[in-house]
């Protein structure tokens, strides 16, 4: 599991509650001026994921103003970067004379060198997001283009938006898949992630270091990948194909990897297999099913390549998989 500190409001006396989470969301952002209608008994949770000098916070709170003003920036300004994923409830962002809401599937960025008014929830439910911090001086960007990020409209559903937001819900519905030390790795994914939209959100790809195009093509590519393992037809060839780049290319690019494309697949592809075959919600299903679910168009091949990988036919795994949760 991630290194994480949690909040939650229901812990605190209801006169606390909410001083207590002002206090929490400037330690995690930067200081701002925070109102409520609901402050008597404000009803508010957090948890802040450790990923080195980069912080993801998962958080639902009551209808709220966040107000970070010029006297506050003078105060005290950490020069990062802050990115709001609604999750449910919309955000509405007020930037001197223009204002703009963000709903699921966008991402609100606000600077924390610029004043902005963000009020979030409504009175009828409790307004979920997850939040990302990430200090400007990590992007690979030029300070005009990071200074021009707070003016886009990012949106999670297309190619590097859609990356960053499966790794952010991921990460919001819980880290036991992870180790505190991979905590730095995954900022840096982020980072990546987060560069690259910008990036081809002012139509300036190109600017980014070399690196850092080439980790976002691959995470592109791993995403792809698990999108289709289902698919017998997934092989280099049609990867590097659906990405406009040779298979020779391809190649190169995970070099630097620790398996080859072709060996990544067919271990993601086991690993689905295992997961499939040990969720008991699963048992009905038939053990040449899940092979073809995998990816695997024949049962022989199937079952020899789990047994090579796991030690014991699918069968066997699944009958001690299953009495374990018995």
């Amino acid at each position: 599991m991630l290194i994480e500190s949690v909040f939650r409001s229901e812990e605190l006396p209801p006169a606390d509650r909410f001083d207590c989470w002002r206090e929490l969301v400037g330690q995690t952002h930067a200081p701002l001026e925070l109102r409520s209608d609901h402050w008597a008994d404000f009803r508010a949770s957090q948890r802040v994921l450790d990923l080195g000098a980069v912080s993801v916070w998962p958080t639902t709170f009551q209808p709220v103003c966040f107000r970070r003003t010029p006297k506050l920036i003078r105060q005290s300004d950490p020069e990062g970067l802050h990115i709001s994923m609604p999750l449910s409830g919309a955000l509405r962002a007020v930037r001197g004379k223009e204002e703009a809401v963000y709903g699921p599937g966008s991402l609100c960025v606000v600077d924390t060198s610029c004043p902005v008014d963000i009020h979030g929830g409504d009175e009828a439910t409790l307004h979920t997001g997850v939040g990302l911090e990430v200090p400007k001086a990590l992007l690979p960007l030029s300070r005009t283009h990071v200074d021009q990020a707070a003016r886009l409209r990012l949106s999670t559903r297309d190619a590097f938006g859609s990356l960053l937001a499966q790794l952010l819900t991921q990460l919001a519905r819980g880290t036991d898949s992870y180790q505190p030390t991979d905590g730095p790795r995954l900022g840096t994914v982020v980072v990546d992630l987060l560069s690259a939209l910008i990036a081809h959100a002012l139509d300036s790809d190109s600017s980014l270091p070399p690196e850092t195009r080439r980790q976002a093509l691959v995470l592109r590519i791993r995403a792809f990948v698990q999108q289709h393992l289902h698919d017998p037809q997934l092989t280099p060839r049609t990867i590097a194909a659906a990405h406009r780049i040779s298979t020779s290319y391809l190649h190169r690019l995970f070099r630097q990897e620790e398996e080859t494309v072709a060996a990544w697949i067919r271990s993601q592809r086991l690993e689905r297999a295992r997961r499939t075959l040990a969720d008991p919600a699963m048992r009905a299903m038939p053990i040449h099913d899940i092979g073809s679910y995998c990816g695997f168009s024949r049962a022989s091949d199937f079952t020899r390549a789990f047994r090579t990988a796991y030690g014991i036919p699918p069968g066997e795994y699944r009958h001690q998989a299953q009495r374990v949760v018995e």
